[in-house]
């Protein structure tokens, strides 16, 4: 089998890759990404060398540019990691959500309706997320059938995606899967989300900064887990379904700064007040939804997938993994498009 990855170079693409492309030495695997600013190669240096492991710098709003990489390819299987995911950055500048998320997603769907139509096998799945049916209260959860409600401009990006490709399955019968998973964490992730920026400034002493009271809710999923969901989905013969993938891991937001600085200090041996003192409260981010949570029981139900790990198995890994990684930590978080980011965001707190 062929599959093309998009944004295989960002956080959850560079896990899948990591692990599947050494468990698969008979398959192609090929990353498409236009290496943005939360892209980078160095988390892929495990299977750089692997004979069949391809890299191709493509942004997926050039359609030209990645019918090229379809032409040369022709993959069975496309995997679609590629987007806009942060929240902040889609209030700052909503546009480059709606060009990579929307029309980059089209540009895909439309290519893979062409190569996809003389092959007896083959698949494209879409990796959504849970953000697109908006905010719960204090109970319930999110399944499959949950209305959207976008309340960011990313999730409606990513909402109106997931019904592009839906449409493509109705309209052109393209075989197509969607996940919709709840909050990643893990190996690889860019230190501007909550749990490895967390760590980066704990350890360097910085300020964490934590939105309004803290209390927002979210299921947190360990990245390989996801990946091995994903897997289970594209090996299914099921078309046209929609998976929702969580860790069965509330929890609010202070509690996992909290629980991070725990871990560290057990590895560091620093006093755990020393990380408590670094937590500041700042102004709440416009539209915060309170709480996300997943009913799983689909994929657990049809395709035999369960988490393997907790949120306490899960953060021991990830932040023992940053520690030895300071260097891969310090290198792809000094980017010059970072660094801006950080000034624009913080500079008005």
């Amino acid at each position: 089998m062929k599959y093309l990855i998009t944004g295989g170079a960002g956080f959850i693409g560079a896990n899948f890759l990591n692990k599947f492309v050494r468990l698969n030495p008979e398959d192609t695997f090929v990353n498409l990404d236009s290496l943005g600013y939360a892209g980078n190669l160095l988390s892929l240096k495990e299977i750089e060398k692997c004979d069949n492991y391809f890299f191709e710098k493509v942004d997926i709003t050039d359609y030209k540019e990645l019918e090229k990489v379809f032409d040369r390819f022709t993959p069975d299987v496309v995997i679609h990691f590629a987007a806009e995911s942060h929240v902040d950055r889609s209030i700052v500048n909503p546009g480059n959500f709606i060009s990579a998320n929307i029309i980059g997603t089209y540009n895909l769907l439309e290519l893979s309706r062409k190569y996809f139509e003389s092959k007896s096998s083959c698949r494209f799945h879409h990796v959504s997320t849970d953000e697109v049916y908006g905010s719960l209260g204090k109970e319930g959860y999110f399944t499959e059938k949950t209305p959207y409600n976008p309340t960011s401009p990313y999730s409606a990006s990513k909402a109106s995606s997931d019904h592009l490709v839906r449409a493509y399955y109705h309209t052109y019968e393209l075989p197509i899967t969607i996940s919709n998973c709840s909050n990643n964490y893990g190996p690889y992730q860019f230190p501007e989300k909550l749990i490895p920026i967390t760590i980066k400034n704990f350890l360097s002493g910085k300020e964490v900064s934590i939105y309004g009271d803290g209390l927002n809710i979210r299921d947190w999923l360990y990245v390989e887990d996801h990946c091995d969901a994903i897997w289970e989905i594209i090996n299914s013969d099921n078309v046209g379904d929609t998976y929702n993938i969580g860790g069965n891991n509330e929890l609010t937001n202070v509690q996992i700064v909290n629980i991070i600085g725990e871990t560290l200090s057990n590895y560091t041996g620093e006093n755990i007040q020393t990380y408590r003192n670094l937590i500041a409260y700042v102004k709440d981010r416009p539209g915060h939804d309170y709480r996300y949570a997943i009913d799983a029981t689909k994929v657990q139900k049809e395709l035999g997938w369960y988490p393997n790990e907790s949120i306490s198995t899960g953060l021991q890994k990830t932040v023992k993994w940053y520690l030895d990684n300071q260097d891969w930590m310090n290198k792809v978080g000094n980017k010059e498009e970072y660094e801006g980011w950080l000034e624009i965001n913080y500079s008005n707190r």
